[in-house]
């Protein structure tokens, strides 16, 4: 092999063998993984087995566990089976873990035994950042994105859907016995293998309508009328391309260095809730009294947008479009202005409509207005198709509106939500692969995002620092 690089001959003994710490240069990111394991405090963190049994077989220590999920996630390694292959044969894993090789078994039952410990070292990192300064501007992005759990569709019910199956196995059987009608017309010989063959599939057929009632029984006991075979907990959900079995993963995204400052994963398929359970947490993982969270209309709701307002958090989310009025080409509610003054509205026709009686409806306290010229104005048509237009007016509609003049005022809020909270969920799902999520439970879920959110965040604040200067902080 003349003029060809040449490698080195694998039976040539060295008279000094190779140190695996030669196999891992200085600004490995495994250095990096290192030394934010060993900086923390593992008992406080909450991880079982930090001080072992005087008898009985030896343990690993939860640190090398640990840091074979931290180097497994952050280079797409999420199974166990491979992360046990990797050990075995992976030069930075083997310098990471001491040449350590732990069976598949005691990887995954590490995930599963120390869930809110992982939780608690994902928070930890957070703390971190925020000591290294990466939080200065008080803004977080807030979204929500649907993530398929272990269960397939067809292992999910709902009402509609029990229905929909129990319809189809009822015209199947249907069919064969049409056919079955049709096969005594044959040859007796051929007619009678057709029946049998007819029979043995109706048979089947009625023992599948028999499991359906017992799954739908439970499913009819089930609070939201819904079941999932293979994981309870995952729910079916709408999504972009139709519907999804999974969960539904909230984050908080800074909007300087888009970190993941907080995430939950939940299996309600609305966002609606989540506004100010999210930036409460996001406020406390910046450590900041003062907040401002962008998001989405689908996190549009009165309630969690007064509670942040009373809490010092400054929400900007756009209202949703969904009056009736503006749809069928009649003024819209915007198109008449409150006087706070003398608390009336003045309509389109440039009328007052005056405050009439105050209501609760859906646990909101309105107040309604309209107007006595309602019955004899010209422009009725084009505003109520009944004698009076009446107007609502919620109680605290004042934060409401103050919000509006805020987004008015920046307009750009979202674009910068848009830029900041999806660009972390198409990485993340890019990692994770077809396949989103590998555990079952919302529990087990929950630990196996805080994984992904920890390498997700330990990949950026490399980028933004460096490692050589990441080490420096984390050994000092």
């Amino acid at each position: 092999m003349k003029r060809f690089i040449e490698g080195v001959d694998r039976t040539q003994v060295s008279l000094l063998p190779d140190c695996v710490d030669d196999y891992v240069g200085a600004d490995n990111p495994v250095r990096v993984i290192e030394a934010f394991v060993d900086q923390l405090d593992l008992p406080e963190m909450g991880f079982e087995s930090v001080d072992p049994e005087m008898t009985g077989r030896p343990a690993y220590h939860p640190s090398v566990m640990l840091k074979i999920y931290i180097y497994g996630y952050l280079n797409r390694v999420q199974s166990s089976r491979r992360l046990e292959h990797e050990s075995q044969r992976n030069l930075e894993l083997m310098w990471l873990t001491g040449r350590l090789m732990p069976d598949f078994k005691t990887i995954a039952n590490f995930r599963k035994d120390n869930g809110p410990a992982i939780r608690r070292v994902c928070r930890q990192f957070i703390v971190l950042c925020r000591q290294l300064n990466l939080f200065t501007q008080a803004l977080v992005a807030i979204d929500g994105s649907k993530f398929k759990a272990v269960n397939n569709r067809d292992k999910n019910f709902t009402a509609a859907k029990m229905k929909r199956r129990m319809e189809q196995i009822n015209q199947s059987i249907e069919r064969y016995l049409t056919a079955m009608d049709t096969a005594d017309r044959a040859e007796p010989e051929v007619a009678a293998l057709k029946k049998e063959r007819l029979q043995e599939k109706i048979e089947a057929l009625k023992q599948q309508m028999e499991t359906l009632k017992e799954i739908d029984a439970r499913m009819r006991a089930m609070p939201d009328q819904q079941i999932s075979l293979t994981d309870p907990d995952a729910r079916s959900m709408k999504n972009r391309e139709g519907g999804i079995v999974g969960y539904n993963v909230q984050t908080a995204v800074d909007a300087e260095h888009h970190l993941m400052v907080a995430h939950e994963v939940i299996n309600q398929g609305v966002d609606r809730d989540q506004l100010s359970s999210m930036a409460e947490k996001a406020r406390e993982a910046l450590g900041t009294e003062a907040l401002t969270v962008v998001a989405d209309r689908g996190y549009f709701k009165s309630e969690r947008i007064l509670e942040c307002t009373q809490s010092g958090i400054t929400p900007l989310v756009p209202k949703t479009m969904t009056s009736n009025s503006l749809a069928d080409g009649r003024f819209d509610k915007q198109d008449f202005i409150y006087i706070a003054e003398d608390n009336e509205y003045r309509c389109p026709a440039d009328q007052r409509a005056v405050y009439r009686f105050t209501s609760i409806e859906d646990g909101l306290t309105t107040d309604t207005y309209w107007s006595s010229a309602c019955p004899g104005c010209p422009l009725r048509a084009q505003c109520t198709t009944s004698n009076y237009r009446r107007i609502k007016r919620w109680k605290h509609a004042a934060v409401l509106e103050a919000m509006q003049e805020r987004l008015d005022r920046q307009p750009d809020s979202m674009r910068v939500r848009r830029r900041t909270v999806e660009h972390p969920f198409g990485t993340i799902k890019f990692w994770m692969g077809a396949v989103h999520f590998l555990t079952r439970t919302l529990a087990r879920v929950r630990t196996e995002m805080s994984l992904h959110v920890l390498a997700y965040n330990l990949k950026r604040v490399m980028r933004i620092l460096g490692i050589g200067e990441m080490l420096r902080v984390l050994r000092a």
